[in-house]
């Protein structure tokens, strides 16, 4: 059975369960995803730090970062990328659709 690309997305909440600029941890057959919700989009980004390995889901959203609380790495909301040290290494991302007030997830990252 061939699976399309549609298919791929699960559903993962309502978008008014969010909190804007509030990150919220999911867990999708078993990977921890961080949701935070930007206005009118939702980003989802694996939650672990890639320096320390803590949930990047009790850290802190400014602009369109997430900073990990225990040494203030920053990442980059829609790409993954480091934007503050000590971090180094990309976490992953993960496409995200919202469809008639419900937000849907991909375990495919985009990067």
């Amino acid at each position: 059975m061939n699976m399309t690309a549609q298919d791929a997305f699960v559903r993962i909440c309502a978008v008014d369960d969010l909190e804007l600029d509030t990150p919220v941890r999911a867990e999708i057959d078993g990977t921890p995803v961080a949701l935070v919700r930007k206005s009118d989009e939702v980003f989802a980004i694996y939650d672990e730090c890639s320096h320390a390995a803590v949930p990047l889901s009790e850290g802190d959203v400014e602009d369109c970062t997430l900073e990990c609380w225990l040494h203030g790495s920053r990442f980059d909301l829609r790409d993954g990328r480091p934007t503050g040290l000590p971090a180094t290494v990309p976490v992953k991302v993960y496409p995200v659709e919202i469809r008639d007030g419900d937000v849907y997830l991909s375990l495919v990252p985009k990067n």
